[in-house]
């Protein structure tokens, strides 16, 4: 986006000190990258050092955004957004009308993502209520996790093999549509197994 003028001249932040490590393998090993990333280095030079993006890597530094009044876009990671330093971010910005929060990727029952995404009034972060008056986005077309297809791929496999498959993870509707369609390949003893239940073995 910034290579063709698409978005603002806004510094990056990239607040997240597992994702600045892994970016740096990244950077390492560009001779791992398939052919498209190469072509595309090839024409644009390192994505991974824009003149936007600042890393940031000290909590010093962290905490000094929190001060920032002119716009900025922070990309920090975690799961769920449960912990680390995306905490401190959602705290000082999602009472903040002119603010947009964009998820990325599922976010589970019962966690502050979730609440995010479902627009509550008020969250809770580090216990206290807040505001959420931030504009709220969600992309979900960026996970890591396999879908449907792909688990029910998976699944086939053990067709023959195994003597159980024990579905652990997920949410009710989604777990009993993966039972019905490995079922539906001829999977057999496919089971949604209760959460905090013994599996015998």
């Amino acid at each position: 986006l910034e290579m063709k003028n698409r978005i603002p001249d806004i510094p990056v932040f990239v607040d997240s000190p597992l994702t600045v490590n892994v970016t740096e393998v990244f950077r390492l090993h560009t001779d791992l990258f398939d052919e498209d990333m190469a072509k595309t280095m090839e024409a644009s030079g390192d994505p991974f050092q824009l003149r936007r993006i600042r890393y940031i890597r000290d909590v010093e530094q962290s905490m000094e955004l929190n001060s920032m009044e002119e716009p900025a876009i922070i990309i920090s990671a975690a799961g769920m957004c449960e912990f680390g330093r995306i905490l401190h971010h959602l705290r000082n910005n999602c009472a903040d009308e002119r603010n947009t929060i964009l998820i990325i990727g599922f976010q589970a029952k019962n966690t502050l993502g979730r609440r995010i995404v479902e627009r509550q009034k008020e969250i809770k972060i580090f216990g206290i209520k807040h505001l959420l008056k931030a504009e709220v986005k969600t992309l979900n077309a960026l996970s890591a996790h396999a879908g449907h297809s792909e688990l029910v791929a998976f699944g086939r496999r053990f067709e023959n093999r195994a003597q159980r498959i024990l579905l652990v993870h997920g949410e009710n509707g989604a777990l009993e549509s993966l039972q019905g369609a490995l079922e539906a390949e001829g999977v057999q003893h496919v089971s949604i197994q209760e959460e905090g239940s013994p599996v015998e073995f």
